[in-house]
């Protein structure tokens, strides 16, 4: 029995080094709510990138089936029609209209989490302290027994 004893430190580095990794390694909850976090921006973007594309949609459906829409943009353009004249005010600025929204890009962040090894490295040092810890109350019980 005394020498069974010394293999609770194996098994509770054992449950540290499975612990940690459940909580803090690459496939732990920890890196696991991170990507869910990951998850959910890349889905709103998505979102607004599809708002977005209904827009642009409308507005080339106008270009190509609206006459008036088709000319109104011409004219920002510069263009006009044969019967047309523009008159230019130099000195008011320029105003032009702004473009169409563009979507962002989104990089994707990786998941930040402990190493295996320095998993195994914590998991080994805790089970070597109990050793060592159940080593030196025996060795001080059989000192203070044989004195």
């Amino acid at each position: 029995m005394n020498a069974a004893k010394y293999l609770f430190a194996l098994w509770a580095g054992v449950v540290v080094y499975t612990s940690l990794s459940v909580l803090l390694g690459s496939a732990g909850l920890s890196a696991y709510r991170q990507l869910e976090l990951e998850q959910k921006k890349q889905e709103t973007n998505i979102e607004n990138l599809k708002l977005i594309n209904r827009e642009l949609e409308k507005t080339v459906n106008s270009l190509l089936y609206d006459r008036d829409t088709l000319a109104m943009y011409a004219r920002e353009l510069g263009y006009a029609s044969r019967d047309e004249r523009f008159i230019r005010v130099v000195g008011l600025g320029i105003s032009q209209k702004p473009g169409a929204q563009v979507g962002q890009t989104l990089n994707v962040t990786e998941p930040r989490f402990f190493p295996d090894s320095t998993l195994k490295i914590i998991a080994f040092c805790s089970g070597a302290a109990i050793f060592l810890c159940m080593a030196l109350f025996d060795f001080l019980k059989f000192l203070s027994q044989r004195s």
